[in-house]
């Protein structure tokens, strides 16, 4: 029996959510407090842009061109690449901002743009339990995690342009096999 293989077992693709759902996702928090606008904002532009979860947390002010919607990411490897972010994530980016001060005061080019109330840098684990919340509270019932969103921004963005190489460089893959999966 030590020679004997198991048979491999059949990958499944992750479930995605419907435009609609995300739509609804997108419409919460409806809360005009700090951590509802910075949720928003997160949100946008996980979905938006096709963010992961270490890229998000990583974001600076400087890595925002607010004129020209591109956002400069640091991605797997230390490579870096430019994505666009839709009107929407702008919107949501400024409303955070101008807020922003509250709980952080003044900020720099190298500040986090995503922070916790005590002013420090969100953590991984915390961006995950803010994005289960907002998918709870949009009546998403999915369990809903950063990189599902990412997931989810391929397919549509697939769906809409059927342009694979496009969404391979905004994604940031080296393997244009691992888009297609």
């Amino acid at each position: 029996a030590a020679h004997l293989e198991s048979p491999k077992l059949e990958k499944k693709l992750p479930k995605i959510l419907t435009v609609g759902e995300v739509e609804e996702l997108l419409k919460q928090p409806n809360s005009f407090l700090p951590a509802g606008l910075r949720d928003k904002a997160m949100l946008e532009l996980l979905y938006s842009s096709g963010l992961r979860l270490a890229e998000l947390q990583g974001l600076t002010i400087k890595d925002i061109d607010f004129n020209r919607q591109l956002l400069r990411i640091t991605g797997k490897g230390n490579k870096t690449r430019i994505v666009p972010f839709g009107t929407k994530a702008k919107q949501s980016l400024i409303e955070w901002l101008k807020i922003y001060r509250i709980w952080q005061g003044e900020f720099n080019l190298d500040s986090a743009v995503f922070i916790s109330q005590r002013g420090n840098r969100l953590t991984p684990r915390q961006i995950e339990n803010r994005v289960k919340l907002q998918a709870q509270r949009a009546g998403v019932n999915v369990d809903l995690h950063p990189h599902l969103l990412r997931h989810c921004f391929a397919s549509h963005m697939l769906s809409a342009s059927g342009d694979l190489r496009s969404v391979q460089e905004m994604l940031g893959h080296s393997n244009l096999s691992t888009t297609q999966i």
